[in-house]
């Protein structure tokens, strides 16, 4: 941390309004992050709104807003009163990444630990802390560590809950800087609330999509790739790439989602040689966009832009993202669920 750059993006700050804008359908650790970050404004007298584009679709981040008293305002509500001399700080993103809208105010800073994008090294923020852990919630605590101030309660839950999420309970991309967060958080935290965002994380109608997911899957040498048929929110187009990734046999796994406005893509991968970003990004490149860290990614590709993936679309796409890996073999494990419930194993030679 830049203990005296940010100092100086608080001073500029301190006669402008301020918005603190996530990646658009902002997930825990997004809110996580923002939220801390506000309070440490609050702590130098300053006031921020927490700003996001999209829609807030799980549970687990309603249950955030609701139980710490957060104020998240979308698009909707600002996009006529955010004016260019108003400061914004991308927090979970980086202006122009391709997960978040650009509002109307001036990007002064990013706070971010996704793999900085193009743009990024170009523009001129007068605030920059991109690092490589495994939340950006990390990264927010440290700042709490490192200016000596203490997190109230539901700040420090809310941070903790956000680092659990985006790491996978600490599976995923963990770094040592998520572990030192963890055990400096631990003694400010709620025990009540923390179990109680972490519990009942789907809804009864959310079956229905790892049912279809199942039903989908193909699974080539190390490679799962699956695809859900009706639009289904982001985040749970990531938990069932995680699902996915549970299966003893795979190592790298891809899941698309297919919406009236295109292709979702999340990608996983545990596989040292493969990294999840540039994996996704190779594979639709000149399609659409995509990437991420080397453990998860994201990419979509727009209705406008499907045409081009020809009439056997599952196909084309599994192809894609095996060539990427250099998977020759085009047998795959095809698993269907069956009306009573149970798995069936069926091989189906696709050659």
């Amino acid at each position: 941390m830049d203990i005296l750059g940010f100092y100086t993006l608080i001073e500029y700050c301190r006669n402008k309004r301020t918005f603190i804008q996530t990646h658009n359908i902002p997930d825990p650790d997004a809110i996580g992050s923002a939220f801390g970050l506000q309070k440490i404004f609050r702590s130098f007298g300053l006031r921020a709104t927490i700003c996001y584009d999209g829609e807030l679709d799980r549970i687990s981040a309603e249950k955030m807003l609701d139980m710490f008293g957060i104020e998240m305002f979308s698009n909707s509500e600002l996009r006529d009163s955010i004016t260019r001399d108003d400061c914004i700080i991308c927090i979970d993103t980086q202006n122009n990444a391709g997960n978040i809208t650009d509002l109307n105010g001036n990007e002064i800073a990013v706070i971010d630990h996704h793999p900085e994008v193009e743009y990024t090294h170009t523009y001129d923020y007068l605030y920059k802390d991109i690092r490589k852990v495994g939340a950006c919630c990390s990264l927010i605590a440290q700042y709490f560590k490192e200016l000596e101030i203490e997190p109230s309660s539901d700040t420090a839950t809310a941070l903790l809950h956000g680092i659990k999420m985006d790491t996978l309970q600490f599976t995923r991309g963990v770094t040592k800087t998520d572990i030192e967060m963890f055990s400096y958080l631990i003694d400010y935290i709620d025990d009540d609330k923390l179990k109680g965002l972490e519990i009942s994380g789907i809804v009864f109608n959310d079956l229905k999509t790892y049912s279809a997911a199942i039903n989908n899957i193909h699974v080539f040498d190390y490679l799962g790739i699956s695809y859900i048929p009706f639009p289904c929110p982001d985040s749970l187009v990531s938990m069932v790439a995680d699902f996915i990734m549970s299966l003893k046999e795979i190592q790298v796994a891809v899941v698309y989602n297919v919406r009236p406005d295109g292709l979702k893509f999340s990608v996983r991968s545990e596989k040292r040689e493969v990294d999840a970003g540039v994996l996704v990004s190779a594979a639709l490149a000149g399609l659409g966009n995509g990437g991420g860290h080397a453990a998860m990614a994201g990419g979509r590709i727009k209705s406008q832009r499907l045409s081009e993936l020809g009439p056997f679309r599952e196909h084309f796409i599994n192809d894609r993202f095996m060539k990427m890996l250099g998977i020759q073999n085009k047998r795959s494990i095809r698993q269907s669920l069956l009306p009573s419930g149970n798995i069936n194993i069926d091989i189906k030679n696709l050659e």
